[in-house]
């Protein structure tokens, strides 16, 4: 099932997607959750017009927006199909995956306006590419294609742009569906070990690995795994 939202206010200008496998509440099917929206990036012409502490207000939800997407269960994928400045791009470094266009320009671009990242980009960037290499994206607040994006480890993958202008999109529904045949408890534990685990040393990740693992052991779908593979056909999962 694919469900496509729109992303209004505050952005307007990530032509970016987000695609989620979603597990519905109390339910057994994956579903997928597509956030469309037109060029994203915060309105700096509406932000010019706020208040020291409404441009306060303002930035604190949207951090809170970033943090609740980078929160969601099930994985995310981003689609940048045009351009992704500043919040744009901060938006997609919240999600898990994250799919561009190879014509697709992004960047946190926010010291070239005299501010600096704001919803969490300069924290999810250096986890992403590095300190070093965040640091110089940041300080420059250089703009990168999608190719270039790519050849970095910035975005999973980078496809030609067609005609319609949806390339990236189309390609992060695709990977949606080569998630959305797993096991769904298992990715979605598998997530948060990653997560959880990324944010504390290797020994602590390790302990937090294991207990996804026994929260997984009891599952029917781990089960169902065993048994297919034992006869020889795909597994058809349940998501308990």
């Amino acid at each position: 099932m694919l469900r496509v939202l729109c992303l209004l206010r505050p952005w307007r200008p990530l032509r970016a997607r987000c695609c989620a496998s979603d597990s519905a509440a109390g339910g057994s099917e994956i579903q997928v959750r597509a956030l469309a929206g037109p060029d994203q990036g915060a309105d700096l012409k509406e932000r010019e017009q706020m208040s020291e502490a409404e441009v306060g207000v303002f930035v604190q939800r949207l951090r809170g927006l970033m943090n609740d997407i980078a929160a969601f269960p099930a994985p995310t994928i981003a689609a940048m199909d045009g351009f992704a400045l500043g919040g744009g791009l901060e938006l997609a470094l919240a999600c898990d995956l994250r799919v561009a266009a190879s014509s697709a320009i992004m960047g946190l671009i926010e010291t070239t306006r005299g501010l600096l990242p704001g919803a969490g980009g300069t924290q999810r960037l250096p986890r992403c590419l590095g300190v070093a290499l965040a640091k110089e994206l940041i300080f420059t607040g250089r703009r990168l294609s999608g190719t270039e994006a790519h050849a970095l480890g910035l975005v999973n993958h980078a496809v030609a742009q067609n005609e319609e202008g949806d390339a990236a999109y189309h390609r992060a529904r695709a990977l949606a569906q080569e998630i959305l045949p797993q096991a769904p408890i298992a990715v979605r534990l598998g997530k948060v070990a990653i997560d959880r685990g990324m944010e504390v040393d290797i020994a602590s990740g390790m302990a937090i690995e294991g207990m996804c693992y026994a929260q997984n052991i009891p599952t029917r779908d781990r089960l169902e795994g065993m048994a297919a593979f034992r006869e020889k056909r795909p597994p058809t999962f349940v998501g308990e």
